[in-house]
């Protein structure tokens, strides 16, 4: 799996280099969500801007990734969701349980606005 982690004090930001969010990928991206949350990163941003594809097994490590950050009372954000995959989210009626922001600008200040918080 290719990607760039960008870890901040309180948060981390996980760009995926992958056209494709699949089989092949997701196991190593729970794995990764996993890490960070045993690293203390409550607040998880995940940008997919380069992925144009998702299957169920992608869908379900961002599922990941939005539970362990919720029962850590954090926040998982995805990000520059390409269309492909925005409209599998809404057809799974994800749309509703994962937070869904159309620019990494606009993750960031809801990360630092919680994180202010927390």
């Amino acid at each position: 799996m290719h990607y760039t982690l960008d870890k901040k004090e309180k948060y981390a930001v996980l760009k995926l280099h992958e056209q494709k969010l699949n089989t092949l990928i997701s196991a190593e991206l729970k794995s990764e969500l996993l890490i960070l949350n045993s690293q203390g990163y409550i607040h998880i941003v995940l940008d997919l801007s380069d992925t144009q594809y998702c299957d169920s097994s992608g869908l379900s490590a961002i599922l990941v990734g939005n539970r362990i950050c919720r029962n850590a009372n954090g926040n998982f954000i995805v990000t520059e969701i390409s269309d492909p995959v925005k409209k599998l989210i809404n057809i799974s009626q994800l749309d509703s349980v994962l937070t869904i922001v159309p620019k990494i600008d606009e993750a960031l200040a809801q990360i630092n606005k919680a994180a202010a918080v927390s």
